[in-house]
């Protein structure tokens, strides 16, 4: 199988150390940091761009990502009110970085985006309201006030492709571009497992009900973080009705079909997934059998 964007992080997260505030300040003092603005990682010639710690960025949020080597990679969050600063390089979407990047770097740049962004969104605790703390080096958070521990989560979405017998089935969101055809998802509710979110959500968007769900594989997301579980689901016999609030359209597609669309990438007036999006390859995975 091709590699997965923001997949394959190299890192050595040091998890045993990076509680130790002391390792973590000497890591600081010769680590190097990717700055983000607006949640966008800085740029140049194709490359994330880490850089020496500077004082203007006394106070900013950061993160420790982890270990190159023995090279300690920090994230900073510059803020997003301000004007970007000039750093020799330029912030770019993290879906549009994720098309020129290499594999490792949007890995790690996406660990870092995920982190900052849950920080930028948790800073008071859910418990009692009080301010919280970053704690070992951006992996938890400790309320003062109430002794509550707060951790970065990951949001699971199960995201599938229905099959029946040759056929796959593709849908259109009513929020996508025009022509953007794609699997089916949706986030897993509490007290759900990945095979009855597949069923429930594909039984909502499509009216289908599935038999097998087989899951195949996962990819982090970093917008903001989720973990999308790919899975592919066996319609049972049964006409598509489509809810028309999210899903708008959907097409049944032979294999060869679909080996047409990822060669031409457009067919028909339909547009692929991106190839950095799990829905690419559940699709491309399937048609190559």
């Amino acid at each position: 199988m091709e590699p997965i964007a923001f997949a394959g992080n190299p890192l050595d997260r040091a998890s045993a150390e990076r509680p130790g505030e002391a390792w973590l300040a000497g890591r600081r003092q010769k680590g190097r940091f990717l700055p983000f603005w607006r949640m966008q990682p800085l740029v140049r010639d194709g490359r994330a761009l880490f850089l020496p710690w500077r004082a203007e960025w006394e106070g900013r949020p950061q993160v420790f990502l982890g270990l190159d080597g023995a090279e300690p990679l920090f994230a900073v969050d510059l803020g997003k009110d301000e004007p970007p600063p000039r750093l020799g390089g330029d912030f770019r979407d993290m879906r549009a970085a994720a098309h020129i990047l290499p594999a490792r770097d949007t890995a790690i740049a996406g660990q870092a985006k995920a982190l900052l962004d849950w920080h930028a969104r948790h800073g008071f605790c859910p418990a009692c309201g009080h301010p919280t703390e970053v704690k070992g080096g951006g992996y938890r958070r400790l309320c003062p006030a109430c002794g509550a521990e707060h951790f970065p989560r990951t949001d699971p979405v199960a995201i599938m492709l229905p099959l029946r017998g040759e056929t796959c089935l593709v849908g259109r969101n009513l929020r996508f571009a025009d022509g953007l055809f794609s699997a089916f998802a949706g986030f897993v509710e509490p007290g759900e497992t990945v095979e009855e979110a597949v069923r429930r959500e594909l039984k909502e968007e499509t009216g289908l009900s599935v038999g097998a769900v087989r899951y195949h594989r996962s990819q982090p997301w970093p917008f903001p973080s989720a973990l999308m579980l790919g899975c592919y689901a066996e319609a049972l016999p049964g006409e598509v009705a489509i809810d028309g609030t999210e899903i708008v359209e959907a097409r049944w597609l032979t294999r060869d079909a679909v080996r047409q669309w990822l060669k031409d990438e457009v067919m028909d007036g339909m547009r692929l997934p991106a190839p950095i999006a799990i829905a690419h390859h559940l699709i491309r995975d399937w048609a190559e059998g």
